[in-house]
C-alpha cells in the first residue's frame, strides 16, 4: 500500500542513511556483534555525515527540523539493513535521550552539551532501571543529596542502553519528597565520563542486540555539580512521563521496521528454497502465513504513521503511544516466529539475519515499558482506573 507520508526531504534523509549504512556499519556488523559492541567512531561518522540531532537548531550544529519522521525513516533504514544492535546506539540517541536536552536544558547546558551531541562526541544515555526498579520506578532507590553547589550521587542502575560508550548519562535519581510520596522528588541529574566514583559495570551479554553495549553503572558519592540538573529539582517523574509518548513510537517505530524487512526476507527465501520438488513459496500453508503478516504488518503500519503525525504535532497521547508501542513489539514477536518457521532449520542458523532478527525482538515487549505495563495504561484510558 502506498503511504503517502514521507515528503521528498525524509525519502532523501533515508537514502543517504542508507548508503551511510552500508559503507560504514554493514560490512563490520558481524564482527561487532561479536565483539559485544559497536565503536564510539560510529556515532562521530553519523554526525558528520548529519545523522545526529537532526532536531537541534542550526545554531548547535543541528539539522533545525523538529519533524520525527526523519527518526522513523532512519529506524526503518536500521531495520532494511539488518543492522539492529549498532542502530539502536543510535535511535536511543536521537529519539529517546535528545528530547530531554532539548525540552528542559537551560541555554548554558544547550550550549555546552547539544554540538557534541550532534557531532557525535558526545553520546547519550537514560539511566533509569534499577535492580530492584524497573517498570516500577517510583521505586528506585539511587539518592542525590545536595551539598552547596553540588550533590553527591550513590546508587546503581542496570540495563543501560550506551552504558559503555556514553559521555552524558541522564540520570534520575532522589534528590527529597516526602516518604510516602514515591514519586515525589524525583530529579534527572547528567552525570559525565569521568566523574570520580562514576564507574561502568561489566558490558552485560544479552539474548540479543550483542553489538549494543549494555551495562550496569554504580555511584559511590559522584559529585554532580547542581549545574548538571535538568529542569526543575523534584520535577523527574513528570518530565519522564512527558518523554516517554516519543520513546515509546522510536520503539513501535522500530519494531514495525524489523517485522517489515523480517518479511521482504522471507518472501525471498521462500522463493527459491525448494522442497519435495517445488519451490516452498509454492505451498498453501507458506502463502497464508505470509498473508497474515503482510495484512497484519500494513493495518499497523497505518496506525504508527498516524501516531507519528500525532506526535509531530503535539498530540500523541500516551494511550496511544502505549498501542502502539504494545501492537507492533508484539506483532514483531508474531512474525519473527512465523516467518524463522519457513526458514526450517536454516531459520536456526545465526549466518541468517532472520535468526538474528529473532532473538533481538524478544527485548521489545520488555524495554521501554512492558507490555502488561502498556496495557494497563491502555486500561485506564478506558476508565478502568
Amino acid at each position: 500500500m502506498d503511504r503517502e507520508h514521507y515528503d521528498d526531504d525524509q525519502l532523501a534523509f533515508g537514502e543517504a542513511f542508507r548508503a551511510f549504512a552500508d559503507k560504514v556499519i554493514v560490512p563490520n556488523y558481524l564482527d561487532w556483534e561479536q565483539a559485544g559492541s559497536t565503536p564510539r567512531e560510529v556515532f562521530r561518522e553519523a554526525g558528520r555525515g548529519g545523522f545526529l540531532g537532526m532536531a537541534v537548531a542550526d545554531e548547535y550544529g543541528g539539522g533545525g527540523v523538529d519533524d520525527f519522521r526523519f527518526n522513523q525513516i532512519l529506524g526503518e533504514e536500521v531495520a532494511a539493513a539488518g543492522i539492529t544492535g549498532s542502530g539502536l546506539g543510535l535511535t536511543l540517541h536521537n529519539d529517546t535521550c535528545l528530547p530531554y536536552f532539548l525540552s528542559y536544558a537551560n541555554a548554558e547546558q544547550k550550549q555546552r552539551w547539544l554540538p557534541g551531541i550532534v557531532s557525535g562526541e558526545l553520546i547519550t544515555a537514560v539511566a533509569m532501571t534499577e535492580p530492584g526498579a524497573g517498570s516500577d520506578l517510583a521505586g528506585l532507590r539511587t539518592s542525590a543529596i545536595r551539598h552547596g553547589d553540588h550533590y553527591l550521587v550513590n546508587g546503581s542502575k542496570t540495563f543501560i542502553t550506551n552504558g559503555i560508550n556514553s559521555d552524558l548519562v541522564i540520570t534520575a535519581v532522589k534528590t527529597g519528597g516526602a516518604a510516602d510520596d514515591r514519586r515525589g522528588g524525583m530529579s534527572l541529574l547528567v552525570l559525565e565520563r569521568g566523574m570520580p566514583g562514576f564507574e561502568r559495570g561489566r558490558n552485560l551479554a544479552k539474548l540479543g542486540l550483542h553489538s549494543q553495549d549494555t551495562a550496569e553503572l554504580s555511584f559511590t558519592d559522584v559529585r554532580v555539580p547542581v549545574e548538571n540538573l535538568l529542569g526543575e529539582e523534584g520535577d523527574g517523574f513528570a518530565q519522564l512521563t512527558r518523554k516517554l509518548p516519543q520513546e515509546r513510537m522510536s520503539i513501535a517505530v522500530s519494531a514495525l521496521a524489523e517485522a517489515s524487512a523480517a518479511l521482504a526476507e522471507t518472501v525471498h527465501y521462500v522463493r527459491d528454497r525448494k522442497a519435495f520438488g517445488k519451490p516452498v513459496a509454492s505451498f498453501q500453508n507458506t502463502k497464508f502465513v505470509l498473508a497474515d503478516v503482510a495484512t497484519e504488518i500494513d493495518v499497523a503500519q497505518a496506525f504508527v504513521d498516524r501516531c507519528v503525525d500525532r506526535l509531530r504535532a503535539g498530540e500523541l497521547d500516551a494511550a496511544d503511544a502505549a498501542k502502539a508501542k504494545y501492537y507492533c513489539t508484539e506483532l514483531q514477536g508474531r512474525v519473527m516466529d512465523r516467518c524463522l518457521q519457513l526458514f526450517g532449520g536454516y531459520g536456526f542458523m545465526t549466518e541468517y539475519a532472520i535468526s538474528r532478527r529473532y532473538a533481538d525482538a524478544r527485548v521489545t515487549r520488555i524495554y521501554g515499558g512492558t507490555s502488561e505495563i502498556m496495557k494497563s495504561v491502555i486500561s485506564k484510558s478506558l476508565g478502568l482506573g
